[in-house]
């Protein structure tokens, strides 16, 4: 593939998707900064390297409004969020939520999310072997975001086949079933919250809609941008956290059985699986919101720039034998929930979540081995997140 710059590795085939690090490392290594055309056809700059990756996320000249940047004709129903806001917007519409995913708030559901993670692994389909991401680490998180939300679990299937659809909208996704997906997904949410202000409840959806109805905070489009967020990044992270960090303990079984021998280490294992494959490839859309240059390399107002987060959190220049996959390892400043004022609100959520869910399917079935060849396991396409889409396992 070449740019307008230099040539670079073969980026975005199905090779570089079921290993992508070996190509991270070359471009860390001879052009960490390069302009290159993304999947969806859009030409703008990815970053590589950890210390550029912080800057980038840290650096409010990096834009998210992409409507503040192009106008109104860019709207769509998930720009209307936090993730897609500047100061001071931004501010306002995390505070909404902040509360139901403070580290106080989610510890206190840790009992409930073990016996939510001990339910399914208790009633599988079979005894002697699951499919991971179907059975267990897809169920697990949208059954405790729907909670939080107050939509019913019984709509978890949709809610997947929507996000999926969302997520995977850089493949090929045909733009008619994408059209189809958002007006499902929206006409869902419109018909929950019309429910919800009849019959007002405890959960966060009602909370927002009362805070809709009170003026001033938030908008109609901003009620349905936020809730689309907390419904698709709620269970996307976890889902790939659960499933990426259980492969890299059966693909090092010295890591599993020192895990499963000294099980306090959890949380070392979980912040390690975070940083060694994280969940989330790569940053959402940035945005030059006036000409930069940025270390030598000139980035014009409006062009997009991506950061590689998971290049960045195998960089050997801030991570010691950054490709071992190491449980022991410090406490590393990874940047699996990105960094700065978007640093990702559902970390807490996520880290328990897969703390628990890795903890149980460990205790409870120690000699889990891969049913299929590594090599042959499909990954999800698409430009955020990194999992897999299957991981047969058998327990005997």
């Amino acid at each position: 593939m070449r740019t307008n710059e230099t040539s670079q590795p073969e980026l975005f085939t199905k090779e570089f998707t079921q290993n992508p690090y070996p190509v991270y490392e070359k471009l860390r290594e001879n052009n960490p900064i390069f302009k290159i055309m993304f999947p969806n056809g859009e030409f703008g700059w990815m970053i590589t390297r950890y210390e550029d990756a912080v800057e980038v996320l840290k650096d409010n000249r990096f834009s998210k409004d992409m409507v503040k940047l192009f106008g109104p004709d860019q709207q769509n129903i998930f720009v209307h969020n936090m993730l897609f806001a500047d100061p001071p917007d931004h501010r306002r519409l995390r505070g909404l939520v902040q509360k139901a995913f403070t580290p106080r708030t989610i510890e206190g559901m840790r009992s409930h999310i073990q016996q939510i993670a001990d339910d399914l692994l208790d009633n599988l389909d079979s005894p002697d072997k699951m499919n991971l991401i179907d059975e267990f680490a897809f169920p697990l998180p949208i059954i405790v975001i729907s909670e939080i939300l107050g939509v019913p679990v019984e709509d978890q299937d949709k809610f997947r086949l929507w996000s999926n659809s969302i997520i995977d909208a850089t493949s090929d996704v045909p733009v008619e079933v994408f059209e189809q997906h958002i007006q499902e997904f929206t006409d869902y949410l419109n018909a929950w919250f019309a429910k919800t202000r009849v019959e007002t409840g405890d959960d966060l959806i009602s909370q927002l809609v009362m805070a809709e109805e009170a003026g001033e905070q938030l908008t109609e489009e901003e009620l349905i941008s936020v809730v689309a967020l907390l419904i698709i990044a709620g269970h996307e992270t976890t889902v790939n956290l659960i499933g990426n960090g259980v492969l890299a303990l059966l693909e090092h079984p010295e890591q599993r059985d020192l895990l499963i021998s000294k099980p306090e280490l959890i949380h070392n294992a979980v912040e390690e699986m975070l940083r060694y494959n994280g969940p989330v490839e790569f940053s959402t859309s940035r945005w030059a919101s006036e000409d930069i240059d940025f270390h030598g390399h000139q980035i014009a107002k409006g062009e997009l720039v991506i950061v590689a987060l998971d290049s960045a959190d195998r960089d050997e220049q801030k991570f010691k034998d950054a490709d071992v996959f190491d449980i022991t390892r410090e406490k590393s400043p990874h940047l699996a929930f990105g960094k700065g004022i978007h640093l990702c609100l559902g970390a807490p959520l996520a880290r328990l979540e897969g703390e628990i869910a890795i903890s149980t399917l460990l205790r409870r079935f120690p000699d889990m081995q891969l049913q299929e060849d590594v090599h042959e396991l499909e990954w999800r396409p698409g430009m955020i997140v990194r999992g897999l889409k299957e991981i047969p396992v058998k327990f005997k």
